[in-house]
């Protein structure tokens, strides 16, 4: 629907210079700042007025202000603030290609506003210098063969199987761009990001941009490392950090090579991963930019980074191919060796990579893509805008054809993950267990590949975060409100309603979900006749202050109601971002407290072949460029000393010490931008905020309760109400007691925890955002079964743990250990009343916890973990059942 969004502009004039002359002063060192004197046409229409574009002209001077630190010496932004951090990034002053492509999107913005896009040029500029490996990085790519891109090595499900032994016996497809791109840039080097830096060299590699080998700890500036590499099953907390330039000065005999790869011998070699979520949002980036700049009547400004970025999505195509140019529907390591277009899925994959030789006397190089992809890495506006934006169009002959058919099956994935409720499901994958395995008869396919609730990694499980959801439906969005896609309308037609049922705002508080839990799978896909996907469904677990995660949700919503009208979209966008303005902001930007529970791993070390800790194989040595030793038996902290030094360090030690989780502040760069961006939108899509709506009629009661006894756990289910407007949710009550809401789209919820050999009654009501209720259902009964206990039989003993609390969930730890003459497989009996999500290392049905099939076989005193996240209050610590 075409919509006339209000909208109060100023022509560039003195308010404008003023603005920009304030953040002079704000720009970090090796920054380029903005100006006045940039070139803004004299009669440019600027949106410099307006609350929420001063909103963001403030954060985005707390961002750029050196003393509030988001920004290293050599105006590189770090991934946060802070430096005790540990995430997917394993400490706060490293940086990723996700860090960039949200600074190029606050420039995008910045340059809407005030039309200065020198701030923007500088950020690709910086982004070039420091995060595209140079020539010197990268040697040895004028040996790379396409006919042969690199030699098949299994992937495993933990990192106690590693290293992976190379197999040249396996046959690998043809890449078929490899010529293409070098024949249209003139070069075989690769223009990609790789995904992470350690900018301060807290590590001490010294793997420097423009260098070919190691300057070790006395470089000052930001250093090209990796970490994970061992399978879904390793965590952060598992990895050793490593180089990207391996030229053995650290690590082992063979650097750090033989951690992860099997081979006769080794050679020193350099190595990039590219995290193509990341190039690809700065290829979105730059589309507004152009279409922002375009609008002013100043297209000249950005056409230079443009056309890089153009460049870049050529080369983010490694994305849209299989690890090892594999054809679909692969199930065994002979399966056929693609040729051509056969080997694409045309699916923004977890990761491309390419590396090779040091060595340019003996020169090699390898390239590969992947075989697994998440539905929130996916970037339909991106893909749409290389395909059909002439300054965006990639220069290569082929690229404009594979990016209209990633966009379409791009979107086509959204559509075949989409739940009943409408949250979007995890993904899929063409290599089952990473090693082409047999994939199950009963797992969904999608064009060949394979659905997995939790691509790529496990612990905790990809598609737990609600980030996922944000991140990637923001791009179908703006694909909607920018094209109209009817598609792209029909998946947020479902997906928005689920999303403002479970955000709720207050006048001193907010809360939008944390965590989900998923069951069962979609339908085998069919493009000519979907399913409905009544086996699949998501659950919210917990909830909390996500600012980062709130402003994606934010802008998903607003791009929503800008092309649909519906103002309960912009409504809650709208009142979202006030609650963050007014109750997040601080001197250094917004925030929130968290509670770090998990940082009780910082000490852990591992203690059976496939428990949690870190994993080095027997017999291998090493150090780290601090002296730190890498050997079996060690701790994510010992191999990371440095951190014993952090001025925050004794929450931690604390913590360990047997103190309560400590509670960290954090201010992440891309959150910060995140919001910053929100803010920017919103007055540029709408320029006021929503008038009310009159709403007085309660929805229709709930139909066709029903009640449903399984041992000391009630199932009631009813059929949906109706409003006028919109149903939010329903209360469910046992016995006139309020003991359980759920969100407007759900339609059960589980009674767990009750008494055996009782009947209870149970009703359920509707409300409305209005705070209209209906009657009161039908009343449905349900008798809990009576109470059985299993006899334990001394094969094993389990024990439960708290790793750390928020409101309204928790993480949970059990420790399963085999007895004098150990267990083949082992069941645990859960605590009572326990609701679960995103489980890791077991399996829980019925009120019982079962085995992976790697940690099934306990010797005497080895041990097992399984790890959850738990909602509602924590269990006591206790002692569980096991038995054999």
């Amino acid at each position: 629907m075409p919509r006339t969004p209000v909208r109060t502009r100023l022509l560039a004039g003195a308010a404008a210079t003023a603005t920009l002359a304030a953040l002079v002063a704000a720009v970090p060192a090796g920054a380029a700042p903005p100006t006045a004197a940039s070139p803004v046409a004299a009669a440019v229409d600027l949106d410099t007025d307006g609350e929420y574009t001063q909103r963001f002209l403030d954060l985005y001077a707390k961002i750029h202000d050196p003393a509030n630190g988001y920004f290293s010496p050599q105006g590189i932004p770090y991934h946060a603030v802070e430096t005790l951090m540990v995430e997917a990034p394993d400490h706060g002053h490293e940086t990723t290609s996700e860090a960039y492509s949200f600074w190029l999107w606050l420039e995008t913005s910045y340059g809407q506003v005030t039309g200065d896009w020198e701030p923007f040029n500088h950020a690709w500029d910086t982004l070039e210098q420091y995060m595209i490996p140079t020539t010197e990085n990268q040697p040895t790519n004028g040996a790379y063969d396409p006919s042969k891109p690199a030699t098949y090595a299994p992937e495993f499900n933990h990192p106690g199987q590693y290293p992976s032994q190379l197999d040249p016996g396996v046959s690998v497809g043809t890449d078929p761009i490899g010529n293409e791109l070098e024949s249209t840039y003139g070069t075989s080097e690769i223009y990609g990001m790789h995904w992470l830096a350690d900018v301060d060299n807290i590590y001490g590699f010294g793997a420097a941009p423009g260098s070919s080998t190691l300057l070790g700890p006395d470089h000052e500036g930001t250093s090209y490392i990796n970490t994970f590499q061992r399978g879904p099953q390793e965590s952060v907390w598992e990895t050793v950090p490593q180089p990207s330039i391996d030229d053995f000065s650290y690590g082992g005999e063979n650097g750090y090579l033989d951690l992860f790869t099997g081979d006769a011998s080794y050679a020193k070699q350099w190595k990039f991963t590219n995290a193509p979520d990341a190039d690809a949002r700065a290829v979105e980036a730059a589309y507004w930019a152009n279409k922002f700049a375009t609008e002013q009547g100043q297209p000249e400004a950005v056409a230079e980074t443009v056309g890089k970025a153009s460049k870049m999505g050529d080369y983010l195509r490694y994305a849209l191919f299989d690890k090892y140019f594999k054809t679909p529907d692969c199930q065994s390591t002979s399966c056929a060796a693609g040729t051509g277009r056969d080997s694409a899925h045309y699916l923004l994959s977890w990761y491309y990579a390419w590396g090779g030789a040091l060595d340019t006397a003996s020169p090699w190089a390898w390239r590969i893509g992947s075989s697994h992809a998440h539905f929130g890495y996916q970037n339909p506006m991106a893909a749409w805008a290389l395909a059909n934006d002439p300054a965006l169009q990639p220069d290569s002959p082929t690229a404009e054809d594979d990016w209209s058919a990633s966009l379409d099956r791009q979107v086509e994935l959204f559509q075949w993950l989409q739940s009943p409720e409408g949250g979007i499901a995890g993904g899929s994958t063409n290599s089952w267990d990473g090693h082409y395995a047999d994939r199950p008869d009963d797992v969904a396919t999608f064009y060949g590949m394979g659905y997995t609730e939790a691509p790529v990694y496990h612990d905790p499980p990809s598609n737990s975060w609600m980030g996922m959801q944000g991140w990637g439906v923001e791009r179908i969005a703006q694909l909607y409100e920018e094209t109209g896609d009817e598609r792209a309308g029909d998946i947020l037609d479902k997906w928005v309603p689920w999303v403002i049922d479970h955000i709720t705002i207050t006048e001193d508080s907010w809360q939008i979900p944390s965590n989900l839990a998923w069951e069962g799978q979609p339908d085998d896909w069919d493009p000519a006749n979907p399913g409905d996907n009544s086996g699949l469904s998501v659950e919210v677990t917990s909830y909390g202050q996500d600012v980062g995660v709130a402003g994606a949700l934010a802008r998903s919503l607003m791009y929503y109601a800008a092309e649909s009208g519906d103002t309960a979209a912009q409504q809650t966008a709208h009142d979202l971002l006030d609650a963050i303005w007014e109750q997040n902001l601080d001197a250094v930007g917004v925030a929130t407290t968290e509670t770090r529970g998990d940082y009780a791993r910082f000490d852990d070390v591992l203690t059976s072949p496939d428990g949690n800790g870190v994993y080095v194989p027997e017999g291998w040595s090493g150090t780290m460029p601090n002296g730190d030793v890498v050997e079996p038996g060690v701790s994510f902290l010992d191999i990371r000393s440095f951190y014993e030094d952090d001025p925050q360090w004794d929450k931690v030690q604390a913590h360990l010490d047997g103190g309560p989780a400590p509670e960290f502040t954090y201010h992440r760069f891309w959150a910060q931008t995140a919001v910053a961006t929100a803010l920017a939108d919103y007055d540029r899509l709408f320029g006021e905020a929503p008038g009310p709506v009159e709403d007085t009629e309660p929805p229709t009661v709930p139909g066709a309760v029903v009640a449903t006894a399984d041992g000391t756990t009630v199932q009631v289910t009813w059929t949906a109400s109706t409003d006028d407007v919109r149903v939010t949710g329903y209360d469910v009550r046992r016995d006139g007691v309020v003991v359980g809401s759920v969100g407007g789209t759900a339609t059960s919820f589980t009674d767990d925890g009750l008494e055996p050999a009782t009947t209870y009654s149970y009703t359920v009501t509707a409300k409305d955002a209005a705070g209209n209720s209906s009657a009161a259902s039908a009343a449905a009964t349900a008798t809990t079964d009576e109470e059985t206990e299993p006899e334990p039989t001394g094969a094993c003993t389990a024990t439960y743990a708290t790793a750390g609390s928020w409101q309204g969930g928790y993480q949970g730890t059990i420790t399963v250990t085999g007895g004098s003459g150990g267990v083949q497989g082992w069941v645990v009996t859960a605590p009572a009343g326990l609701t679960t999500s995103n489980l890791w290392g077991g399996k829980l049905a019925a009120g019982k916890i079962t085995p992976e099939a790697w940690n099934a076989n306990l010797g005497a005193g080895q041990t097992a973990t399984v790890g959850f996240i738990g909602t509602g209050t924590p269990p006591a610590a206790q002692t569980l059942t096991c038995t054999d």
